[in-house]
């Protein structure tokens, strides 16, 4: 039991709730446009989804796992679970289960293609997503060390996944899934440059070069906080451009934890103690209800 309760542990479940959000945002969008959900293409696209996101955990357990040794700083949401640092479950263990879960993922996708016989649109998103999700933590691209990894993570996680749940309900892809995208990737990088200062000295030590190594801690402020103007400012744009302004009020609902999260940033660059666990959690809070209020409105307007 306590094998299966650290296995758990290592899959973090807490974070599949962002998969199902987002990829939910994308068919209540198609729904608000006028499509009928069919719930045999939603199930089998989110497993694929899901299949998806449990391989990148896995996966950057599996090749973190000597900078997770050097971690002092982790928190709930960054870190790694320290599960396979501490030898508690094996790599060779969560290798096959990455497998495991790139297995799913496959059927799923064969089945949609066959099955439901969808479009050229969905194959390419599906394999788009595919490739950002592998690709950030694995060789040979390895992007998380390249200063590339957290802007592809952001487009995969916020951008593709809403868009495939649109396109497999829709059939063609849509502006306003964009529209309303546009600030939750610029939310969901900041979530992650965020995720990124606990860890920092134990990256620097293992030589893993995220973007915060590469930027250091100053200038990574500065770009965290930048980015959390731009996505306030992108959710006013927007509105001005199609997104319905009902749905662009998830930005405004969200600015006050935004403005919050500068000032601790600001707080932590004069070199006053933070809390790091409050800061991610902030992060993620931020992202989170952005993406909640906006599936929540969509889902409104669609009668």
């Amino acid at each position: 039991m306590s094998k299966v309760v650290a296995f758990l542990r290592l899959s973090r479940p807490h974070f599949l709730g962002g998969g199902l959000l987002l990829y939910a945002l994308g068919a209540l969008i198609a729904r608000y446009q006028g499509y009928a959900i069919d719930f045999g293409l939603y199930w089998l696209g989110q497993a694929f989804v899901s299949a998806l996101q449990l391989m990148v955990h896995y996966l950057n357990e599996y090749w973190d796992v000597e900078t997770d040794r050097l971690n002092q700083n982790r928190t709930p949401f960054s870190g790694g679970s320290g599960l396979l640092a501490d030898g508690t479950i094996s790599r060779e263990t969560v290798f096959t289960a990455a497998v495991a879960c790139v297995a799913v993922a496959s059927g799923a996708a064969i089945w949609l293609i066959l099955e439901y016989r969808v479009g050229p649109a969905a194959w390419a998103l599906m394999a788009l997503t595919f490739l950002g999700a592998y690709s950030y933590s694995s060789p040979p691209f390895k992007l998380m060390n390249t200063g590339l990894g957290e802007v592809t993570a952001s487009i995969t996680v916020a951008g593709l996944v809403p868009a495939m749940g649109h396109v497999l309900q829709a059939g063609r892809p849509s502006l306003l899934v964009v529209l309303a995208t546009a600030p939750l990737v610029v939310y969901h990088f900041t979530m992650l440059l965020a995720f990124e200062f606990p860890d920092f000295l134990a990256d620097e030590a293992a030589g893993k070069t995220t973007l915060l190594v590469r930027l250091g801690r100053r200038r990574g402020v500065a770009l965290h906080n930048a980015a959390l103007v731009l996505a306030l400012a992108l959710g006013v744009l927007v509105s001005f451009v199609g997104l319905p302004a009902q749905v662009a009020l998830a930005v405004v609902i969200s600015s006050p934890l935004a403005l919050l999260q500068i000032v601790n940033f600001r707080r932590m660059q004069r070199g006053e103690p933070v809390s790091y666990p409050r800061l991610t959690l902030l992060a993620l809070l931020i992202f989170a209800l952005t993406a909640y209020f906006a599936a929540f409105n969509f889902w409104v307007l669609g009668g």
